[in-house]
């Protein structure tokens, strides 16, 4: 579908003792994603309501090259270095998707309104 983009959706759970540095860790990981990373439309981190030691990475790539090339990244590989012996488990995809709406030019407008932390 070229008229579409790439998403995952991924759940981490994290030991509690880890958990805000899990999240420090993390936040910062998102925000270099999204701020150096030119194919990177969407980078959601949510915690599960009822274990707040459950996360999810929502994140929506412009394709999938641009989601293997994400794993190569410094920003990322700092990030995965500092926290996977925080994880209680590993990591767990539990879906690739694809975007209906918004857009692919409504994601790619939205992009600047990203880096509005």
């Amino acid at each position: 579908m070229t008229d579409s983009m790439f998403s995952i959706l991924v759940a981490i759970n994290v030991k509690p003792e880890y958990r805000d540095s899990f999240i420090k860790a993390s936040t910062a990981e998102a925000q270099g994603s999204v701020s150096e990373e030119p194919e990177i439309f969407q980078f959601q981190m949510l915690v599960d309501e009822t274990n707040p030691n459950r996360f999810y990475f929502f994140e929506i790539f412009r394709d999938e090259k641009a989601n293997e090339a994400h794993w190569e990244t410094d920003v990322f590989k700092t990030w995965w270095n500092t926290v996977e012996e925080m994880f209680d488990g590993g990591t767990e995809r539990i879906c690739t998707m694809r975007t209906i709406f918004p857009s692919v030019s409504g994601l790619e407008k939205q992009k600047p309104g990203l880096m509005n932390w």
